[in-house]
């Protein structure tokens, strides 16, 4: 026999259940809403990127076409052939390249240390980065250009002191 105590627990009990329910719901839904909004968030900023890294080449492209219009961002030593600059120029360009690729999550810092570790073999990359030293003098320590920054150096380092002659197994990629 059903009391009315037994049925109002069996009746308090499946609405419990619902309430329960419509609470996961609403917390499923909020979660996933956030989550749109994440992955929104995430598409302006490689958008934002992917345009910055454009406007980044534009204007070194015309640097480097244009020896008038280098002078405005040149700040490497004068004593440096204007040729070799618009050759650092070229190598910013690449070097910033990787960079935004990194900022936009295309490449993890593992991948991003593998292509600068293949960059880098280049003489004239080299060359470029140690002209450039002054101007990442200026970073703020803490910032992600300043760790790949020292990043950089501390690859470079390493293949300079490489016993091998196979780079591409030089240094330890740090991880994320």
């Amino acid at each position: 026999m059903v009391t009315r105590k037994n049925a109002a627990g069996r009746f308090g009990s499946a609405a419990t259940g619902k309430l329960l329910a419509a609470r996961q719901r609403r917390l499923d839904k909020a979660r996933l809403h956030e989550r749109q909004l994440r992955l929104e968030e995430l598409a302006i900023r490689r958008e934002a990127l992917r345009h910055q890294q454009r406007v980044h080449w534009e204007l070194l492209t015309r640097a480097i076409d244009d020896p008038s219009l280098a002078e405005v961002i040149d700040t490497y030593d004068k004593s440096i052939p204007a040729q070799k600059r618009r050759q650092f120029f070229y190598a910013n360009a690449w070097y910033v390249s990787l960079y935004h690729l990194h900022q936009a999550g295309i490449l993890d810092q593992e991948e991003l240390f593998g292509r600068l570790r293949e960059l880098f073999q280049s003489p004239l990359m080299r060359e470029y980065w140690e002209a450039s030293r002054e101007q990442r003098a200026s970073l703020r320590a803490t910032s992600v250009e300043s760790r790949v920054g020292t990043m950089v150096d501390g690859l470079l380092k390493d293949l300079d002191e490489a016993d091998t002659d196979e780079w591409w197994v030089v240094g330890t990629p740090p991880s994320d």
